[in-house]
């Protein structure tokens, strides 16, 4: 059973590996720092070690894992650096060339090994070092550190005269309660980006009368939250008299600066007062990553297949409102810096890369419009309900999780109520390659057809805002599926389960498309049939333009009538003739007990449904016939028995 590891967000351990030189001390360091004693007997390799909790101030206990040195050992000592939270390297001051090795042989082994953790450099036996051969550490580590980015930290010590003994063990705890990588870089000397955007929400958070500084008030209510204490009115003096002496735009009439906010912080990390910042990040929710950890994200978990995630109408009017707010030159659109602005609080623009990335409508300069923003927001909340309102968060919003993230009615239960509540559709398109399956998503995105697309060669999402007849607005999300990954896809079984209709594109002047479209609605609805997640199907002969292969246009008529699904929709990518295509993949969506292919087993089902329900209405009359005559014969028999 493991002694560390991270619980409910809070580390409960941190598993430090000694590694080395043979010589350099590393089993008497272990044991100078867990006995407080120094011993000139101890084993060769000593048996892992608990430090208690109360060592040091944070109250994470230690266990320190001590390894071998010989290559007949170095599989073991391996593994241990492996899952190892932080690697101390020893080499002995006596010993300049057990100082060489770490960078010849022990900081590229590391690397080899994908060994990614904090590493502490410790010099042993400081007290056998030659003074007569003087050298400063920062001028021995500085080339090392500079070429080993992993390195943490330096220090030498002395288990015999117990020198600096406990700081090494320290360091090493600090490097991972309190890492400096994900703050700082060393090479730059400057904050990391994740870092300021942390920063920045955190300022924002506090900065309550929005008026872009923290005053008095707001920079003590900070400090009782994040450490519990108040701030003196000369401690408050002190702070702003630092930072305006070496930024005096960190401090303005009101208060504190976003930007003296920043270099305070910086200030703490460059004075090696790392706890000080994750302190403050830990407060508001940050992980290691500088991401909300996942307790600060709560998200529905419990739903099945054929339920989706929408964001509610409050959710969707505070992002109207977040909109308006980017929007300073009021175009009705985002300009990329604004789009960068509104995400600056977030660790990332979780638009910057696929599925988000080119998935929505954009303007001729390149700016996202109010529909195509809001429509970006229902994508990644459909794929990434976790994502969706971690960030959210991350750009102010501060109701509920329940208040901005909704649940939909199952979609077996929408066929059986044959109507559906939802505002988000997710349509699966399928289809050959070069059928027109990518110009189709380029066309609902307002992307002028070309030539030059080219077949998509992994899965795609196109989402926009469908304005239907009547004024009502849906959000239609497409996504592409590629002809290769069908088998794949269909053979989980809750595939379809997050479909609620499914377009079949062929290429309507090509035999072998239309054959090979064919091949895969049969495939999707024998699917649907044999896991239950049965979805409604359209077909799309596509390049309306070219000459028809005519028995392509004979078949679909024919396979469309025997499946009861709709005829062909004919369209024109080319020609921009789409016959309104969207709003009849909606309508489908919109009834989703209509359109469902009719396979040979449905068909018999059906048949045997019926078979039943005729043998129960003839039993149902013929008991109905024998109750009045009953009846009847009864009366008879009394109006006999009366006359009588």
């Amino acid at each position: 059973m493991s002694t560390t590891g991270i619980y409910g967000g809070k580390r409960t351990g941190v598993r430090v590996v000694v590694a080395g030189d043979r010589g350099t001390g590393k089993s008497t360091l272990i044991s100078a720092v867990a006995t407080e004693a120094f011993d000139r007997n101890v084993p060769p390799v000593l048996p892992p070690t608990r430090l208690p909790a109360d060592l040091y101030n944070d109250l994470v206990p230690l266990t320190v894992i001590d390894t071998s040195s010989s290559l007949e050992n170095s599989s073991k000592r391996n593994e241990e650096l492996k899952r190892a939270d932080v690697v101390v390297l020893t080499y002995a001051c006596d010993q300049p060339m057990t100082l060489s090795r770490l960078s010849t042989y022990w900081l590229p082994e590391l690397r080899h090994l994908g060994v990614k953790v904090p590493v502490i450099l410790v010099g042993c036996k400081l007290d056998l070092q030659d003074e007569q051969a003087p050298m400063s550490m920062e001028q021995v580590m500085s080339p090392i550190m500079q070429q080993f980015r992993e390195i943490e930290t330096c220090i030498e010590c002395s288990a015999a005269t117990n020198n600096q003994v406990p700081e090494v063990f320290y360091y090493a705890q600090k490097a991972v309660l309190h890492p400096t990588t994900p703050l700082f870089d060393q090479e730059r000397q400057a904050l990391q980006p994740r870092c300021i955007s942390a920063l920045r929400r955190i300022f924002t958070l506090c900065d309550h009368d929005m008026d872009g500084a923290l005053n008095d008030s707001e920079l003590n209510e900070f400090q009782v939250k994040c450490f519990n204490a108040p701030l003196q009115p000369a401690e408050i003096v002190g702070v702003k008299r630092v930072v305006h002496e070496k930024l005096p735009d960190g401090i303005n009439d009101i208060g504190l600066t976003l930007s003296g906010f920043l270099f305070l912080h910086a200030l703490f990390i460059e004075k090696g007062r790392l706890e000080t910042t994750w302190a403050v990040l830990r407060k508001f929710g940050y992980d290691d990553d500088l991401k909300l950890a996942d307790e600060f994200v709560p998200v529905p978990s419990k739903r099945a297949p054929d339920q989706s995630v929408e964001l509610t109408t409050e959710a969707v009017e505070f992002l109207r409102g977040i909109f308006r707010l980017f929007d300073t030159d009021n175009d009705g659109a985002l300009q990329p810096h604004q789009l960068e602005d509104l995400f600056a609080t977030a660790p990332e623009s979780p638009w910057s890369e696929l599925p988000f990335e080119d998935a929505a409508e954009i303007t001729a300069s390149g700016n996202l419009p109010l529909n195509a923003f809001l429509s970006e927001w229902a994508l990644m909340t459909l794929i990434d309900p976790k994502k969706s309102m971690a960030n959210l968060i991350y750009i102010g919003y501060t109701g509920a999780p329940a208040s901005a993230l909704h649940v939909t009615r199952r979609r077996s239960v929408d066929r059986k109520k044959q109507k559906t509540e939802r505002n988000v559709f997710h349509c699966f398109v399928f289809g050959p390659k070069n059928a027109g399956k990518t110009a189709l998503l380029n066309s609902f995105i307002g992307r002028s057809f070309s030539k030059s697309d080219t077949t998509t060669t992994g899965e795609r999402f196109a989402v926009n805002v469908v304005n239907q007849v009547g004024g009502n607005k849906k959000t239609l999300v497409l996504r592409e599926i590629p002809e290769d990954e069908v088998k794949t896809f269909l053979s989980k079984k809750t595939f379809l389960a997050a479909c609620d209709v499914a377009v079949f594109v062929h290429d309507s002047s090509s035999e072998h498309s239309w054959k090979r479209s064919r091949e895969l609605l049969v495939e999707v609805a024998k699917q649907g049939e044999e896991s239950g997640y049965g979805v409604p199907c359209l077909l799309f002969a596509a390049k309306d333009d070219l000459d028809p292969y005519p028995m392509a246009v004979r078949d679909s008529l024919g396979i469309s009538q025997e499946l009861g699904i709709e005829a062909p929709v004919r369209v024109s990518m080319k020609l921009n003739t789409m016959n309104d295509v969207f709003n009849r993949i909606l309508s489908v969506a919109e009834h989703p007990h209509l359109s469902i292919p009719e396979t040979e087993t449905r068909k018999n089902r059906k048949k045997y449904l019926q078979v039943v329900n005729r043998s129960l209405m003839c039993v149902s009359v013929a008991a109905a016939a024998a109750f009045v005559g009953l009846a009847a014969y009864r009366a008879y028999s009394a109006r006999r028995n009366t006359s009588g």
